[in-house]
Parts: structure tokens; C-alpha cells; sequence
């Protein structure tokens, strides 16, 4: 393949696409982006160029092209614990506290809404092993989705390389909970069977769901749009019950978006409840 080059065409066509598809956002300074990602799928499909690819998605004679290139320029960034203060708030106040609301029914439902590789709901799975036994006995539902099914196929092996292992995962869980398998390291079936996966699209018609006690919607909101984020968080605020939390990433933020929830400041990782009116609805 010769020097990678994308049109001006080309990119407005692929963030014309990426938006039509998954709302994502494509920046004015994501050249890079698109030829790192898209570069491999030209390759190995034989296309001499990026405009070549392009040309056959605009032809519509390669759908699966589509969902391929979909899903490449989805973000995937993601780790262990990533950023390690919202689990520590998790272990030591969000979950104790949920788990006495819910002592009576003995049910929780735990949703990670863009889980990527896996990460995000397995360090969860980890904390109710290792610090909440008694759930042991409970109904608990832990879901974990991704528009990605890639990602989703990939994250149901359970199965990471070292250098994503070495990224936030302390060595007494890595070694109480992985064997090694080849170079990789395998999850125990006890962690990983605790995790069910599926596709959803954020940006699109969800499924009937549970009502759910913690929402994990953390470093996604930031790649839509305004509009998009006011859709997504006003269908949040009737996914959860009331006392629940939703829990946002570090840069993320309801304020002007959404009047239905409140930051817990008292957390100060990123937690919000429903506002009062609306526990009330």
C-alpha cells in the first residue's frame, strides 16, 4: 500500500458515517485516527488505498465492510480499576450501601453500558468476590455492553496479554483469579461466568431491560454530540431506580444536559443520583 493518504471527501464521508451509525463525533484533527485504524482493514482486504475502501462502502457492495470500519474507529481504551477512585468508592460506600437497600429482595442489577474489552465489568465482577461474599446467595445482574461485537467476542474469552494485565490489576488479584495460558492470562470461570455481554448501540432503540441499581457509563459520553448525550441520559434517568447511581468518567458531566440527575459531591468520583422530582416519578 503506498502513502497513506485520506481526501477531504473521504473524511466527511466517514464522519458522516460513524455519526449515521453510532452518533460518534469525528473531529476536524482525526486524520490519524482514521489512517491507523482503517489502514489494517484496506490491507487486508486488498484495497491500494483508503479511497478505494471508501469507494466500496459507498457502493454498498461490502455491508459487512461497514460494520468492520464501524468498529475500528470506535474507541476502545479501557483498564483494569481505570482510574481506581470510583472502585474504591464502590467498594467502601456505593455497594454496602446498595447491598443493605436491597437486603430484603436480595437482588442487584450492575450494568457497565460501554465495556470494550471487558475490563470495566470483570474489575467490578472482582470486587463482589473478593470484598461482598454474601452475594454470593443473591440474584446478581451483571451486564456489560458494547455497540462493538468484536469487542464482545473478545471479552467473553476473558483472556488478556500482559501489558494489559500490568495496566491497574494488583498482583494478588491477578494471581488469586488468572492462570497463565500461552502468554496470555486466562480469568477464572468463576469471575468470568459472573458477566453476561451483549451489543447495544447507546445511540439507538435499547431493549427491555431490568431497572438498574448502578449504571458504569464512564469515558463514552464524551465522543457525542449535545443532542445525543440529552437522549442518552434522559433514557438513563428511567433506567434507574430510585437511589441508584449512575457513574460518569473524570471529564464527563449531566450539567446543562440533564435536569433529572445531581452529583453526589460527597463521592467525588463522578457519581449521580436522581434528582428529587424524579425518585418521586
Amino acid at each position: 500500500m503506498s502513502e497513506v493518504v485520506v481526501t477531504a471527501e473521504d473524511y466527511a464521508f466517514l464522519a458522516n458515517l460513524l455519526r449515521e451509525r453510532c452518533a460518534l463525533v469525528l473531529g476536524a484533527d482525526k486524520e490519524y485516527l482514521i489512517k491507523s485504524r482503517l489502514t489494517p482493514i484496506a490491507q487486508r482486504h486488498q484495497f491500494g488505498s483508503i479511497t478505494l475502501l471508501v469507494d466500496c462502502i459507498r457502493r454498498e457492495q461490502h455491508q459487512g465492510l461497514v460494520t468492520e470500519v464501524v468498529e475500528a474507529m470506535v474507541t476502545t481504551e479501557t483498564s483494569f480499576f481505570r482510574d481506581l477512585h470510583p472502585f474504591e468508592t464502590l467498594k467502601q460506600t456505593v455497594l454496602p450501601e446498595l447491598i443493605e437497600r436491597r437486603r430484603g429482595e436480595r437482588r442487584l442489577n450492575l450494568w457497565s453500558a460501554a465495556s470494550s474489552s471487558g475490563q470495566e465489568p470483570y474489575s467490578l465482577a472482582l470486587l463482589l468476590k473478593e470484598y461482598f461474599p454474601e452475594l454470593a446467595s443473591w440474584q446478581v445482574n451483571l451486564t456489560a455492553t458494547d455497540i462493538s461485537q468484536a469487542m464482545l467476542q473478545r471479552s467473553r474469552t476473558g483472556r488478556y496479554s500482559q501489558a494489559e494485565v500490568d495496566r491497574g490489576l494488583p498482583a494478588p488479584l491477578l494471581h488469586k483469579w488468572f492462570h497463565q495460558a500461552g502468554g496470555q492470562w486466562q480469568l477464572d470461570d468463576q469471575v468470568r461466568t459472573m458477566v453476561s455481554f451483549s451489543q447495544l448501540n447507546l445511540a439507538s432503540t435499547w431493549p427491555c431491560s431490568p431497572i438498574w441499581d448502578l449504571i458504569l457509563l464512564r469515558n463514552v459520553m464524551i465522543y457525542f454530540d449535545n443532542d445525543v448525550k440529552r437522549a442518552i441520559l434522559g433514557r438513563m434517568a428511567r433506567a434507574l431506580v430510585p437511589h441508584g447511581y449512575l457513574v460518569l468518567g473524570g471529564a464527563e458531566t449531566t450539567f446543562s444536559l440533564s435536569d433529572s440527575f445531581v452529583r453526589v459531591e460527597a463521592l467525588k468520583s463522578g457519581y449521580y443520583q436522581l434528582a428529587s422530582s424524579d425518585r418521586q416519578q
